[in-house]
Parts: C-alpha cells; sequence; structure tokens
C-alpha cells in the first residue's frame, strides 16, 4: 500500500542529506551567517583601523598619492561593510514573508562581492602600508601578490573545485 509519510516530501540531497526544501533553506542561511560573522568581523576591524590613520602623527607625512589610496580605501571599506551588512537588513524586511528563497539567493550574491571588495581592501591596505614603510615598488609587489594568493583562494580554488563536487569526487554535494 503506497500511503504517505511525513518523510514522502523530504528530499534525498547528493550528499545523503533528507531535508526539505525549507529545512535546506534554513540550514543555507544558517551558514550564511556563520559566514557573514567572519567576514563582518574581520571588515569592521580593518575599516576601524582605517578610520583612525588620520589621527596618527604620521598621516601628514604621507604623500598626495598615498592620501588619494587611503581616501579610495576608506570609501572601499565602508562600501564593504555595507555590503556584508546588507543581508542582515534583507533578513528583516523578508522576516516572516516567506521568502527564505529570495533571502538566501540575495545574501549569497551580495557576499560574493563583498568579498571582491574585501579582496581590493586587504590588498590596497597592504599597499598603502608597504608604500609608507619601504617602497612603491614593493608596495606593489607584495599587493599585487597578496591579491592574486586572494583572487586564487577565494575564487579560483572554489570555481575549480565545483565540478569535481558536481561529479561526486569530493564526496560532498554543492548546499
Amino acid at each position: 500500500m503506497n500511503e504517505s509519510s511525513p518523510h514522502d516530501e523530504r528530499v534525498a540531497a547528493d550528499d545523503d542529506r533528507h531535508e526539505t526544501p525549507t529545512e535546506r533553506l534554513d540550514r543555507n542561511w544558517g551558514e550564511i551567517l556563520q559566514e557573514l560573522r567572519v567576514t563582518q568581523t574581520g571588515i569592521q576591524i580593518l575599516t576601524g583601523f582605517l578610520l583612525t590613520v588620520p589621527f596618527q602623527q604620521r598621516f601628514t607625512d604621507l604623500t598626495d598619492t598615498q592620501r588619494g589610496l587611503y581616501l579610495v580605501l576608506v570609501v572601499l571599506a565602508t562600501l564593504t561593510t555595507g555590503i556584508l551588512v546588507a543581508p542582515v537588513s534583507l533578513h528583516r524586511w523578508l522576516f516572516r514573508r516567506r521568502a527564505k528563497a529570495a533571502l538566501v539567493t540575495a545574501a549569497d550574491r551580495m557576499m560574493r562581492v563583498g568579498l571582491v571588495f574585501l579582496a581590493l581592501v586587504v590588498s590596497g591596505v597592504v599597499l598603502l602600508v608597504f608604500d609608507v614603510v619601504a617602497t612603491r615598488a614593493v608596495a606593489l609587489t607584495v599587493s599585487g601578490v597578496l591579491l592574486t594568493l586572494l583572487v586564487g583562494a577565494w575564487f579560483i580554488l572554489p570555481a575549480l573545485l565545483v565540478p569535481a563536487a558536481a561529479r561526486g569526487v569530493s564526496g560532498r554535494s554543492r548546499a
């Protein structure tokens, strides 16, 4: 006899999780929140550091180019903070409106954009610090290498792992 059970609407994912679409969205939202905690803390500390720089005695020693770079970094850091906090605001607006799928999708996109900006801010801060402490050539080299490593670790490596995960090579599926 084919009677329905509560488990009939559960979906078996590639990773053998038996969860409903709602449970999957809840899990994905929880994972996004964990990632947000890490990135928000990092960018907020970096932004705080940048905001204190003009109050340091050596700030007046910066060249016009260094001051311009500094101002660009302040804008990038605050923009990055805003992008990485945006999913929280979006959650407030969509809370209890049965829009979890839209929330998870939008938050995922915002975080990807936020990571691009974060990579630029981190490498830019290194560029500024090395330009002040060492030489412009050293600063450009170190900052360029750092940006390359961040792009590799944060974007290229995950892109390379997606097809392997889809084939089941890694033993886990896409969330």
